[in-house]
């Protein structure tokens, strides 16, 4: 089963990518796929854009660790991860997360998975620019809450009923 980490500064075609993970591929009967957007607002007020850094190495060693962990948890058959850093304005895409299986209730938690992962855990620093001023975004506690639905009892609860 193969597997697609990538961190890029340019916009990525959510299309293209899917076409690229199931080519000559008749074994996958499910594909999800999310893609997230920057919104023109944060909060409410409206906003110029989004700025995102990474530690370089580090936060594709972190996404290919939780892509590695949908693949035991779920019975995937690709996996693609991509997300942007840098300067990115409202409408243009922020992350897409593709999961292959040959069953979509696999498809569907891993890709859940993932984007909790993404938005609590790996190593992206978001700043807002907005009004001719810049400020870093808090963590969420709705996040945090999302993601904790995959750790111990429930996640195991989750994947006995997805069998």
């Amino acid at each position: 089963m193969g597997a697609t980490v990538r961190l890029q500064r340019e916009p990525f075609d959510a299309a293209a990518e899917t076409a690229a993970l199931t080519r000559g591929r008749t074994d996958i009967g499910a594909v999800v796929a999310f893609t997230g957007i920057c919104r023109g607002a944060e909060d409410g007020a409206p906003i110029a854009a989004l700025t995102l850094e990474h530690y370089p190495g580090m936060a594709e060693a972190e996404i290919a660790r939780h892509v590695e962990e949908a693949q035991s948890r779920w019975a995937l058959l690709g996996v693609t991860v991509i997300h942007r850093y840098g300067r990115i304005a409202p409408g243009e895409p922020i992350v897409l997360v593709l999961t292959a299986s040959s069953h979509r209730h696999e498809a569907f938690a891993a890709a859940e998975f993932l984007m909790d992962f993404l938005k609590t855990r790996a190593p992206f620093w978001k700043q807002v620019e907005a009004a001719g001023a810049t400020s870093w975004v808090e963590a969420k506690q709705s996040d945090d809450s999302a993601a904790e639905r995959w750790s111990g009892a429930a996640a195991r609860r989750r994947r006995d009923a997805a069998e």
